[in-house]
């Protein structure tokens, strides 16, 4: 009986993921989904709820994480996506390394000792690059990480952790660096990147959106229909094909801020586009701006990662939901 376990499962891309697992796979499979509150069964595939178990757990607490993941009832793989985001591991640095490091480590360390070789697919982040200079297009091997950020820094040591622990033969682990995914429904997250969805979600939903950074940014994006894509097929890459490395760049598309109003109100109207209110946030703009916004995905092409849709297609697909 396949069995998965994702973590962070509350969020909008863990919500969409569990859903994808449960229609992709046969109905003996059982994906079990974990936040600190029980998640939700996803309404997409409320017909086969009785192939998802929902669980309360605070990862920070260690007999927790034992009683998830047990010899008796292994998985087939882990997917990790629970995490403090960027703007509220900044402000709470403990936090942040409780949740996003210290649990994500027990997690690996329990895995290599009751279910030793199992897959883990980590939902990394491209913050963990500092800025570069104008114009830079990032490959995975023309500049070394060095994240400008506490959320980048606790993600690029758990990906160093990933690439050992699957050079030793503990697990068999993955990293996708998430480019910023949008448009994500839900609520507004502590990321700093929340307002890419918010400033299209919340005008689609006659809401008010803050803009607090710079409309000249370029961001590097992924719709979650790709990304959600790209996760599931990490999973499916042979462990041989990653070479030296367990970290790869996923691949996505570069809008300014400007190009995204722009979509906004060409295909929601003037009346949503009004809705965006720009108020400056320099601490949100510095941390924007420390993230690099282009990307050579060639790597993520050649393991068979997908390349994204157009960012007005993600739009009106996410549109359509409120036609």
């Amino acid at each position: 009986m396949p069995s998965y376990l994702v973590t962070g499962a509350g969020g909008y891309v863990g919500q969409e993921l569990a859903a994808e697992l449960v229609r992709s796979s046969s109905p003996d499979t059982i994906v079990t989904i974990t936040d600190v509150r029980a998640p939700p069964v996803p309404e997409s595939v409320a017909d086969r709820a009785s192939q998802i178990k929902s669980v309360a757990a605070d990862l920070t607490v260690p007999s927790v994480v034992d009683s998830l993941i047990t010899a008796e009832a292994p998985y087939d793989c882990v997917f990790l996506l629970h995490g403090i985001m960027s703007s509220g591991s900044e402000a709470n640095f403990e936090l942040g390394m409780r949740v996003n490091l210290d649990a994500t480590r027990y997690i690996l360390d329990r895995l290599k000792t009751v279910t030793p070789g199992v897959k883990v697919v980590f939902t990394s982040s491209l913050a963990v690059y500092g800025p570069t200079e104008p114009g830079f297009v990032i490959t995975e091997k023309n500049l070394p990480p060095v994240p400008l950020s506490s959320y980048g820094s606790q993600k690029l040591i758990i990906e160093i952790l990933i690439n050992d622990y699957s050079r030793k033969g503990y697990l068999d682990g993955r990293a996708v660096r998430l480019p910023t995914v949008t448009v994500r429904a839900g609520a507004p997250t502590q990321a700093a990147s929340s307002f890419v969805s918010d400033i299209i979600r919340e005008p689609f939903q006659g809401k008010k959106a803050i803009l607090p950074v710079a409309k000249d940014i370029p961001v590097w994006i992924c719709s979650p229909y790709t990304v959600v894509k790209n996760i599931i097929h990490a999973r499916d890459v042979p462990a041989e094909k990653f070479g030296n490395s367990r970290s790869v760049n996923l691949p996505g598309l570069v809008v300014t801020v400007q190009e995204m109003l722009d979509a906004l109100e060409q295909i929601g109207g003037p009346e949503r586009r009004a809705l965006v209110e720009e108020k400056y946030d320099p601490d949100v703009d510095r941390i924007v701006r420390s993230w690099s916004p282009y990307f050579d995905p060639s790597r993520a092409r050649e393991l068979g990662f997908a390349d994204d849709i157009p960012f007005v297609e993600n739009v009106k697909k996410f549109a359509s939901k409120f036609q």
